[in-house]
């Protein structure tokens, strides 16, 4: 990360704790930290250039939502044909995320994680059965290996944190002194 300015910094540590719930976020933002609108956008926009930033994602609380059927569904897929898969299974609707990870043999084949969020079991099941359908279907893969591994507790989700808002305080009440 480039050298930041104060308020940089508190435009970062701001930022980490998520967009406030409003209709124009980076004004309330802006406010907070004095800085206008357009400013917050052109930093954003800048860091975005430069790489500093490279993606602004959501973090949704499934459960909050109705969603109580959740399942990382993880499959087999032969190396040669893992980013074509992958690719496919991610433009499906009802996948909300999908990425490959190594596998450890001999105990763990699967090498492409997805995760599909449901009401109930069965109709998360069914989404599978689709989408194993369409493997075989589209990528010639009949009955590929795959498990479906159903959440069975929950874990505080929140993004990745590099300022902590309260350490930029602290500096702000140091300096003031």
């Amino acid at each position: 990360m480039a050298e930041l300015s104060a308020q940089e910094m508190e435009l970062v540590a701001v930022l980490q704790a998520g967009l406030p719930l409003v209709s124009r976020p980076y004004a309330a933002i802006g406010a907070r930290i004095g800085m206008s609108e357009k400013e917050v956008i052109e930093h954003l926009a800048n860091w975005q250039t430069d790489g500093t930033i490279r993606r602004m994602g959501v973090i949704v609380r499934h459960h909050e939502l109705g969603y109580r059927a959740n399942a990382m569904v993880v499959w087999n897929i032969p190396d040669e044909q893992v980013q074509e898969v992958g690719r496919l299974l991610g433009e499906q609707s009802v996948v909300t995320l999908c990425y490959q990870r190594p596998r450890h043999l001999p105990d763990w084949p699967y090498n492409l994680f997805c995760m599909i969020h449901g009401q109930d079991r069965e109709v998360v099941l069914g989404h599978v059965k689709m989408l194993a359908g369409l493997l075989s279907e589209q990528c010639g893969l009949p009955d590929v290996e795959h498990n479906v591994l159903f959440s069975r507790r929950r874990f505080k989700q929140r993004g990745a944190r590099s300022i902590e808002e309260k350490s930029v305080i602290s500096q702000q009440i140091a300096g003031s002194c």
